[in-house]
């Protein structure tokens, strides 16, 4: 009997050690309280493509954004100021904008901060595109819910010309050769 009981508590024990390890989701999550994303950037054949749900949200620099706006491919990036691989992706999300942004939308969704401290993060790093406020409503991430959510905060999702989305890109994007290769796929359709 004393085997039996001390035999479950090992179990439990390497259980729970289990639940503490840094792997998986929580070793992701850790003190900065978001979920990172692991770099994998997920393609949808065109046959498969769904287009997100309508949606809408204030901008960060005053008005109100319509996703019905939209015209073409895009490119839409799911961040906030105080995420670590946010920082380290907007420089490489404002070159894409300069070099792609006269042929694709671009849209920041912020899932986290108010006007004030996001548009601080937007002059910081250059980021020149609109960006709307989406933590109240969070109508832009629930959009996108049931094709390919943004689960992981950076994300970015990139929609086709018939604003389907065709792929996106789980964590931070740390150069242009990803991004830059799916919006000229999607440009050349």
């Amino acid at each position: 009997m004393r085997v039996a009981a001390a035999f479950g508590t090992v179990v439990a024990a390497v259980a729970l050690a289990g639940c503490a390890s840094a792997d998986g989701v929580a070793g992701q999550v850790g003190d900065a309280g978001y979920i990172a994303g692991d770099g994998v950037v997920t393609e949808v054949a065109p046959e498969q493509r769904a287009a997100p749900s309508a949606f809408s949200g204030p901008l960060v620099d005053g008005g109100e954004f319509d996703s019905s706006s939209l015209d073409g491919v895009a490119l839409v990036n799911f961040w906030y100021a105080a995420c670590p691989p946010c920082r380290v992706e907007a420089p490489v999300l404002a070159e894409l904008h300069a070099e792609f942004g006269d042929r694709v939308d671009f849209l920041g969704v912020n899932t986290r901060d108010g006007a004030a401290q996001a548009a601080a993060f937007e002059e910081q790093f250059g980021v020149e595109y609109p960006s709307i406020l989406d933590d109240e409503s969070a109508q832009a991430q629930l959009a996108f819910t049931g094709i390919i959510a943004p689960n992981a905060v950076p994300s970015t999702i990139i929609l086709d010309a018939e604003g389907r989305v065709a792929a996106r890109v789980s964590g931070a994007v740390t150069d242009t050769s990803i991004l830059s290769t799916l919006l000229r796929e999607e440009l050349e359709r």
